[in-house]
């Protein structure tokens, strides 16, 4: 069955450039996992040419879980270099292209993942990784289920790091089972992770049960400003869903929203620069000849040969929020609106069950409109994924329909450790849904 598989990973990656690296022989139940988790013996790049030969000599926490639960890796999939866009065209290998319509993108930066599983005939799931929506955005423009945990609840042990106070393992998936079976997998405390949250260990499948709901709601109106109305009415359609099911809702306001997207690239890039200084061709990946060259020099060729402009750009604007005489002006007072959108989701959860929003503002945009787009325009369309990850909150991205035969998702976002009453609310929807009917190759 594997090799079948395989073969099939082969023939989509052709077609739609899905993965970075294939396995040539794998066993037990297939999974796709993304390029920046760390995998033994198998390459391992982040999306980025500084490692394009580094195979580690490990494996990620989750990855030990998931082979010790009888999975077994179909590849290493395209993704955005380190975690560093919105439609994973900042690939150093190849960009993935969405099933639906191979003109247009599949989202980023997990985009690889969430394209190969709704693509794929044989494989059903896939890890993923977020830092400010990374999991929700793919997974609403391939039309399947992302599942993005609290921050602390899935290790980070293994995973190659973006933003290490936003970064979370996940899960793209074709049903809310299936993605609550993998995080029943990979969720627990781990002391290899010093963020790792020391709570019970449970089947989040049993969460996804029948009968009425009965809950209440919140629909922020910021989530609605400027969101393509195709997106809207689908949106709305799916709360009608979740009314007749029992919930109820009301619409409240989320006023931090758009202050929590400077707050995350302000916290996010300062983050990366720290993190990204590791990579200068010491230990492993991407090298050159040394001689007669001093530090600097050799560690300034290396970077700018095996850094793509995205990952500069970031690079860059880390460094300068983090310079004395900055610091207090952007990265402090970022971390300070941190605590504010927190403080707004709190207030939130105290009279509400769950948050219902659209996911992404716009459908998958065509690359061709892509290339129109400035980076700060880019950036703008992470809005309403942004406040939930920068908060560490969970949420779940379901697909709620088609608007001119391109998927739309319904997000929902819930208090940290909600994941039981948002797969339960996942899985009710879905089911009233009916199944999705994915495109075919």
């Amino acid at each position: 069955m594997m090799e079948k598989i395989i073969s099939e990973a082969h023939e989509l990656d052709k077609k739609l450039s899905l993965f970075i690296t294939i396995t040539e022989k794998a066993d037990g139940k297939p999974i796709a996992i993304k390029d920046n988790i760390c995998t033994l013996n198998l390459r391992t790049t982040a999306g980025s040419k500084i490692l394009h030969n580094y195979i580690p000599v490990f494996d990620a926490t989750v990855i030990t879980k998931l082979k010790a639960a009888g999975y077994g890796i179909v590849g290493k999939t395209a993704m955005d270099e380190f975690g560093f866009g919105t439609f994973s065209t900042n690939c150093a290998y190849k960009i993935p292209k969405n099933p639906w319509d191979s003109e247009r993108a599949c989202g980023g930066s997990s985009g690889g993942s969430a394209a190969y599983v709704a693509a794929s005939k044989l494989c059903n799931v896939a890890l993923a990784q977020s830092t400010g929506g990374s999991i929700s955005c793919p997974a609403s423009f391939c039309g399947v289920v992302g599942l993005t945990p609290t921050y602390g609840l899935v290790s980070r042990y293994g995973l190659i790091d973006y933003a290490n106070s936003m970064d979370k393992i996940g899960v793209v998936a074709k049903t809310v089972k299936e993605a609550a079976g993998i995080l029943s997998i990979i969720a627990g405390h781990d002391k290899m992770d010093q963020t790792s949250q020391d709570v019970k260990k449970q089947d989040y499948t049993k969460f996804c049960s029948d009968g009425k709901l009965e809950l209440k709601l919140a629909v922020p109106k910021e989530y609605f400003t400027n969101v393509d109305k195709h997106v809207s009415k689908s949106v709305w359609e799916a709360i009608e869903k979740l009314e007749k099911l029992g919930c109820t809702y009301q619409e409240v306001s989320l006023p931090t929203t758009k202050a929590a997207l400077a707050a995350y690239y302000l916290i996010a890039v300062a983050e990366a620069s720290t993190n990204l200084a590791k990579f200068c061709g010491m230990r492993y990946g991407l090298s050159t000849d040394p001689e007669n060259k001093g530090f600097n020099e050799q560690f300034s060729e290396i970077r700018e040969q095996g850094f793509g402009p995205e990952a500069k750009r970031r690079i860059l604007l880390g460094t300068f929020a983090r310079l004395a005489g900055w610091r207090d002006q952007y990265y402090s007072r970022a971390l300070k609106v941190r605590t504010k959108v927190i403080e707004d989701f709190k207030k939130t959860f105290k009279k509400f069950d769950a948050i219902v929003a659209p996911t992404m503002p716009i459908l998958p945009p065509k690359f061709s409109e892509i290339k129109k787009l400035s980076p700060a325009q880019i950036y703008a369309l992470d809005v309403l994924t942004v406040p939930a990850n920068l908060a560490g909150l969970p949420h779940v991205s379901v697909p709620c329909g088609l608007a001119n035969g391109l998927p739309v998702g319904l997000h929902l976002i819930g208090d940290h450790f909600a994941e039981p009453k948002l797969i339960q609310i996942a899985h009710a929807f879905e089911k009233a849904r009916g199944p999705m009917k994915y495109p075919r190759f």
